[in-house]
């Protein structure tokens, strides 16, 4: 899994060098955001479903003609797709969260995903919808602390630029 620590070893590793200073402060920086991000995880961890829920009602919201006969949302079955589609990207952000990369979206989710919606016919808006909905619902201190919201709107964001 890739992580700040990996990425740092596999680089200098990859030039022949030790570590530099800067790759160190990298990781330490990394550590130090621990406890932030640890906090973000847990507390989508424990609202997972609702974060989902909201974000697949905001995108189907936006964009309604989902739901018209022979659409990406049109069926239950394609609407159970959709919402788990969601949850996973949710998941892959608590992922990151927890490893302190990105390696969870990139290997996970970020990989292929166009090629996939592509050969299978689905928009990818409603997605990015759907994450900037959970990105811009987070709010400090209600939701987690300003440090922890942060970092998932980082990560959002990153999943957000991989889809547009």
């Amino acid at each position: 899994m890739k992580s700040v620590v990996t990425t740092v070893i596999a680089s200098a590793d990859a030039a022949g060098r030790f570590p530099s200073t800067s790759d160190l402060e990298a990781v330490q920086g990394s550590i130090q955001r621990a406890a932030a991000r640890l906090e973000a995880a847990e507390k989508l961890a424990g609202n997972l479903d609702n974060v989902a829920r909201e974000a697949y009602d905001a995108c189907i919201k936006k964009y309604p003609y989902l739901n018209n006969a022979g659409e990406a949302n049109s069926t239950d079955t394609f609407k159970a797709k959709c919402m788990r589609d969601i949850k996973h990207y949710m998941r892959l952000v608590q992922y990151c969260l927890v490893v302190g990369g990105t390696g969870p979206l990139d290997e996970w989710g970020i990989a292929g995903q166009r090629e996939v919606y592509r050969a299978l016919g689905l928009p990818t808006a409603p997605y990015v919808e759907a994450l900037s909905f959970a990105r811009n619902r987070g709010c400090a201190p209600r939701d987690m602390s300003a440090q922890a919201l942060t970092e998932y709107n980082a990560l959002l964001d990153y999943a957000i630029n991989s889809l547009s």
